[in-house]
């Protein structure tokens, strides 16, 4: 079984010939779900070459487990797998006839002069873009600011749109407080996150010390539950572990911008929140918080 982001990698993919090198099929899906999607089936980071999903790197993996592609370095249809049918095969033409004149050098520029904030991590725009366009990109970068303390979950979002609110708030290290960081999710287990944020510059701690044992966190139906879990935490782990709030602290006055990390999107649901209550309390604290 395929699901709708694995076939639209196909349909692309057979719309321009079936055989396409890495970063060339990389700006072709960016385009099409940028100006072809009205709910992208894909979200982008900015990254070595532009625009990058590490989703559809996941993606292409089931797609040669299943024989749908080939197992080489760059998109391969397997031959003889069929396509035709399966997909949106009109919006795939479209985005086919619009760009395929573009590629390599020609079809970077293109995406970097229209897209800049996607350009702000590539090694190559200083080298193929003119001192206007590079004003541009630099623009687009976040700007360097005051220290600030963040907090940020991740239910809800793909990998990609969480990594792009820490980019965008100039996030320098994300620390993450799971007891237990492993996610059915792609992405957010500790070995896959802790390897892609820092492939993107932001570094990666883990303070388990800060979490809460999963045995405790079943059958939270409501706020008050969550409320009645937070209380005992704050009573018991953090009183308990004053050694690794401090641990926190001294990594956010060397790094600055420093986000904490845990599931729930609502802070109000998460334990992050009762940490960031305590970072707040400390003697020296004198620093802004934000949930993001």
């Amino acid at each position: 079984m395929m699901n709708y982001r694995q076939k639209t990698l196909l349909g692309l993919l057979s719309a321009f010939g079936g055989h396409l090198a890495n970063t060339d099929f990389q700006k072709y899906l960016f385009l099409y779900t940028q100006e072809f999607q009205q709910e992208p089936s894909f979200e982008f980071v900015p990254y070595r070459f532009g625009g990058f999903s590490f989703q559809s790197y996941a993606d292409k993996q089931r797609l040669v487990d299943i024989g749908a592609l080939a197992d080489a370095e760059d998109w391969q249809l397997k031959e003889g797998f069929a396509t035709a049918g399966l997909f949106d095969e009109a919006a795939y033409s479209r985005c086919y006839e619009k760009y395929s004149h573009l590629h390599g050098t020609k079809l970077l520029q293109d995406v970097y002069r229209r897209y800049p904030y996607y350009a702000t991590k590539s090694e190559r725009a200083a080298k193929i873009m003119n001192d206007q366009e590079l004003s541009a990109i630099a623009a687009a970068r976040p700007a360097v600011s005051a220290a600030c303390f963040f907090t940020i979950g991740y239910e809800g979002s793909s990998l990609e749109g969480y990594l792009n609110r820490l980019i965008r708030n100039n996030v320098k290290t994300l620390v993450d407080v799971r007891r237990n960081p492993l996610s059915r999710k792609y992405g957010f287990s500790k070995k896959t996150l802790s390897d892609t944020v820092r492939k993107l510059g932001i570094g990666y701690v883990h303070i388990p010390e800060l979490g809460i044992a999963s045995d405790r966190r079943q059958e939270l139906n409501t706020q008050a539950d969550y409320d009645r879990l937070f209380n005992s935490y704050e009573k018991q782990e953090l009183k308990q572990n004053s050694k690794a709030l401090q641990d926190l602290f001294d990594l956010f006055l060397k790094d600055k911008r420093v986000a904490i990390t845990c599931f729930e999107a609502s802070v109000c649901m998460c334990h992050r929140g009762r940490v960031a209550k305590a970072m707040s309390a400390l003697p020296d604290w004198k620093y802004d918080i934000r949930h993001i």
